[in-house]
Formats: structure tokens, sequence, C-alpha cells
């Protein structure tokens, strides 16, 4: 069973939530739609459902072409990309917290 990410955890596992968590988790690379169907765990017809939106809406940029293939990456200049970044590090900080407190009250109990 696959565990999931704090993104996740509190946003669900809607289509688009589990894209842009994949992006949070891998901005350093580019990837082709296909990859980022099979990575983010959703299908290629539902990706394209959404992706025009978050391409317009600057969460990513197209960053090369290789082939046919259009390769993307999270944007890092996207004022709501940073705001993305801060909202996932706040709740990875949160819920870390969070279980670091249980953890000490079994210890303690």
């Amino acid at each position: 069973m696959e565990e999931k990410t704090s993104f996740r955890l509190v946003f669900g596992d809607s289509p688009i939530v589990k894209v842009i968590d994949f992006f949070l988790d891998n901005r350093e690379f580019d990837y082709s739609l296909t990859d980022i169907a099979k990575n983010a765990d959703i299908g290629w017809s539902t990706l394209h459902g959404f992706w025009g939106n978050i391409v317009k809406l600057g969460i990513v940029i197209k960053t090369r072409k290789i082939g046919r293939a259009e390769l993307y990456k999270l944007n890092p200049n996207s004022l709501l990309v940073k705001k993305l970044i801060d909202l996932d590090t706040d709740i990875s900080k949160k819920l870390m917290n969070e279980e670091i407190n249980k953890q000490k009250l079994k210890v303690t109990a």
C-alpha cells in the first residue's frame, strides 16, 4: 500500500492534486505528459482534461521538446507555485510535529 504525502493527506487524491503533488516532490526535473500521468498514477486522458488550466495558471512551464514529446516542470518563478511550496512545507512540518508529540506521549506513558 502506498504511503500518502502530507499534501495528499490534506487535499485528497483527486487527479489534479496528484499531479501538483508529483511536481512538488520532483521540481528539479522536467517530464513528458506520459511520464506525468504515469508517475501521478492517473489516466492520460484525465490529465489532458485539466492540463491546459495548469499551464494557463503558470503552475508548470514547457522546458523543451524531445521528438514529439513536450516536457514540463514546475514553474519556480510563479508566485502561486511559491505559495504551494510553502503550503506543502508548512503541512509537512505540522504533521511531523504532531507525530513527534504522539511519540513523546507514548514514551512518557
